[in-house]
């Protein structure tokens, strides 16, 4: 049983290139596996290995500047999750586009996992999923609004085109394990709404707290790594993922006509040429030669 974490932590980092190496000694040096990202605005990262390994790297990155207080979530997994670890410099550590947006001066407020229903359910608050739309569709919360955006930085833009729907509404927000609800409520403080709440821990605290009877969540959580999705207690959820457009699938839609293992799904089978399949054919060639050889192959997680 592998364990899994997932963390972040908004701080300043002056120098994050001279952090690198330190971290990617440690996580070699104790068989982690997974990504992490530092940027000046901070680090984020999903990683897996033994628990001593995750707690010796967890040990690092709170002597980092100013993650002392660095909190993380942690699951299980029957397999590593991951191929590979990645360390990466990043512009951000999660991409918004919003230069003035500062989660360290401020957020909205956190709501713990068992306060969150009663918030929800309040006529005078409109709950806003912050996830992308392949990630809404497999799960979300009761009477929560998907602003069917593909990627985070597409959030501002709707915000400004739908404020008006939200005139003297509390807003709620959520995401996975709350990083994006960081840099979101920041950006509506910034816009001039008042009450603006989060779900604290994200949507995986709350499926690690909340009984399946009590909760208001629908469906399973689409997750970063092998597992794919997790649902109540965190449990390892039925879906598989597409390789070529990175969506979660059903294991009954590899049966369906559209599929092909690493080329394409039904959901993007009209979104690549022939030529981008040819590519993703190869790939899956290489993928299986590096399987036959025991080694990893970069186009996989």
């Amino acid at each position: 049983m592998f364990t899994v974490v997932a963390l972040y932590h908004f701080t300043k980092f002056d120098d994050p290139d001279a952090l690198r190496s330190g971290i990617v000694e440690c996580c070699a040096e104790h068989c982690i596996k997974g990504t992490i990202l530092v940027a000046r605005e901070g680090i984020n990262g999903t990683i897996a290995g033994s628990r001593d390994g995750i707690d010796a790297i967890l040990a690092l990155i709170r002597t980092l500047p100013g993650c002392a207080n660095l909190e993380h979530k942690e699951s299980h997994a029957s397999e590593m999750p991951f191929k590979r670890m990645k360390v990466r410099l990043k512009r951000e550590i999660v991409t918004m586009g919003q230069p003035d947006v500062d989660p360290a001066s401020g957020t909205g407020q956190y709501v713990a996992p068992a306060d969150w229903n009663d918030l929800i359910t309040s006529n005078d608050v409109a709950v806003i999923d912050t996830r992308n739309d392949y990630e809404v569709a497999i799960g979300t919360f009761d009477g929560a609004i998907n602003p069917n955006t593909k990627s985070f930085g597409e959030f501002p833009a709707w915000w400004e085109a739908n404020k008006h729907r939200f005139h003297n509404k509390k807003i709620a927000m959520f995401c996975t394990g709350g990083i994006r609800c960081e840099k979101s409520t920041n950006y509506l403080l910034g816009q001039g709404v008042e009450d603006v709440f989060h779900l604290k821990g994200g949507i995986l605290k709350y499926l690690e707290e909340v009984p399946r009877d009590k909760s208001t969540w629908n469906g399973e959580c689409f997750v970063f790594d092998g597992r794919v999705s997790v649902g109540h207690g965190l449990k390892e959820g039925p879906h598989i993922l597409c390789f070529a457009c990175r969506r979660p699938i059903q294991p009954e839609d590899v049966k369906r006509p559209e599929y092909e293992a690493g080329v394409q799904c039904h959901q993007c089978i009209d979104e690549y040429s022939d030529e981008d399949r040819a590519r993703f054919r190869e790939r899956q060639k290489q993928i299986r030669l590096s399987r036959e050889r025991g080694e990893p192959h970069l186009g996989e997680i």
